[in-house]
């Protein structure tokens, strides 16, 4: 335990002659004590074992994640109950160490499953609330939980600390397990958020557009313009992937501030020759919410000479219901304006169908599985969808078409707008213009 007392010690003899401990040694304190913890943990384990193999059990990672930001002096006292109460927890079953203010570390030598119900145990024990200075704080811990083995302490430590991270991830008060893929998925995520802050600065974001077509005649009256973000690290990375990092980055303004200017100049340039279509452009609950949001929009409009009604702005259904108020009041301003506003992802469910006749919407689009789902086999769930939104005077778009089949299901139940690959793949604006030039009239 020498080394990690050591680093310890040189920062408190520190902090006692009234100076603070440089850059250099906060991270060398980072980087060194939890590993070196782990490490006599682990001795101490395989110590006690009765078998000369490396100790069997397991290593649980906690953070704290406390919901308010206290002193030095108020976070040691939380650290320090943290740890009493864990160790109750523990009893014989581990031993608890306080990973010097980042969390606390338990090494257990019970088996997986038992390992687990310690973890939940311990989740009940540090979510309790904590009453120190006059002041009652409150934690959401997360846990993270590897298996030991015959890796190295520091390895151990890293595979336990990635569960922990996607414990928090996946919302805190919960534990979870580490495994190869799990490693994956969260190196991959850290990649993304060290990459994506400078991608609109290194030019890496790109648009393709994916034409919407007439049912009726084959024409495309429109496109959606689809974000795309080519990094040469990371590869071509998809909306899917990369808008949940940019949310929790607080980037996501920065990245739709991009794709409505570059969507709108390509507009502009398809509309000069009198060709006459809208473009779509998929924006998040949270830009839809912002208080500028309106004006910008207006202001790139009127930047390009786009007409209000070439425009469509799409916001995906099951993220609606949370901010309903706004959304609803975001969306009446751009249709004041004449800019015309689409539910996307459209679900059909109950809930669904009772906020639609709240929205003030233009465009309806449903996927796949609501044109092939449907109690009454004689009357497919989509027939049900167009017939309520004939009555509410919103046209339906049927979106991920792949077969011949689904399109003319949808033709039939009376969509009059498609798209898919089926129709028109996305492409690059290039391609795109070539494809319109197939339909010289094309027109809204």
């Amino acid at each position: 335990m020498l080394p990690p007392v050591a680093v310890a010690l040189a920062a408190v003899h520190q902090l006692q002659a009234g100076l603070l401990p440089d850059r250099t040694a906060v991270l060398l304190a980072l980087a060194v004590v939890p590993p070196l913890v782990v490490r006599q943990l682990v001795d101490t384990a395989a110590a006690t074992s009765s078998r000369p193999e490396p100790a069997c059990g397991a290593l649980l990672v906690v953070d704290l994640h406390l919901t308010e930001l206290p002193g030095r002096l108020v976070r040691d006292d939380v650290a320090a109950e943290a740890v009493r109460r864990a160790r109750a927890v523990a009893a014989d079953d581990g031993e608890v160490f306080d990973l010097t203010g980042t969390g606390l570390a338990v090494v257990s030598g019970s088996g997986a499953v038992l390992a687990y119900a310690l973890g939940t145990r311990l989740l009940t024990a540090l979510s309790r609330p904590y009453e120190v200075a006059g002041a009652v704080l409150r934690s959401r811990p997360s846990i993270g939980l590897t298996e030991l083995g015959s890796g190295q302490p520091e390895d151990l430590f890293r595979q336990a600390d990635l569960a922990r991270r996607r414990a928090a991830q996946l919302g805190r008060d919960r534990v979870e397990w580490y495994d190869a893929y799990l490693e994956e998925q969260l190196v991959r995520r850290l990649d993304l958020e060290r990459e994506l802050p400078g991608a609109v600065a290194r030019g890496e974001l790109d648009l393709v557009y994916q034409p919407v077509l007439s049912l009726a005649d084959r024409a495309p009256v429109g496109t959606e313009a689809l974000l795309r973000w080519r990094n040469p690290v990371l590869g071509t990375v998809f909306p899917t992937e990369l808008l949940p990092v940019a949310e929790d980055l607080d980037i996501v303004g920065e990245l739709g501030t991009w794709v409505l200017d570059r969507a709108c100049r390509q507009l502009a340039d398809w509309t000069v020759g009198g060709r006459r279509m809208w473009m779509a452009v998929n924006v998040t609950t949270r830009e839809l919410t912002s208080p500028d949001f309106v004006p910008r929009t207006a202001a790139v409009l009127e930047a390009y000479g786009v007409g209000p009604d070439q425009l469509v702005v799409e916001v995906a259904e099951p993220k609606v219901a949370a901010e309903l108020p706004t959304v609803v009041a975001r969306l009446a301003g751009l249709r004041s304006m004449g800019i015309r506003t689409a539910l996307d992802d459209f679900r059909a469910e109950h809930a669904s169908l009772a906020q639609l006749r709240r929205l003030p919407i233009d465009l309806l689009k449903v996927g796949p599985e609501v044109a092939t789902a449907g109690a009454d086999p004689h009357r497919p769930l989509l027939d049900v969808v167009v017939t309520v939104a004939e009555r509410l005077g919103l046209e339906v778009v049927a979106e991920e078409l792949e077969s011949a089949h689904q399109v003319e299901g949808a033709h039939r139940a009376g969509c009059r707008y498609g798209q898919g690959f089926e129709l028109a793949r996305p492409a690059t604006a290039e391609r795109v213009e070539a494809y319109f030039e197939e339909f010289p009239s094309t027109s809204r």
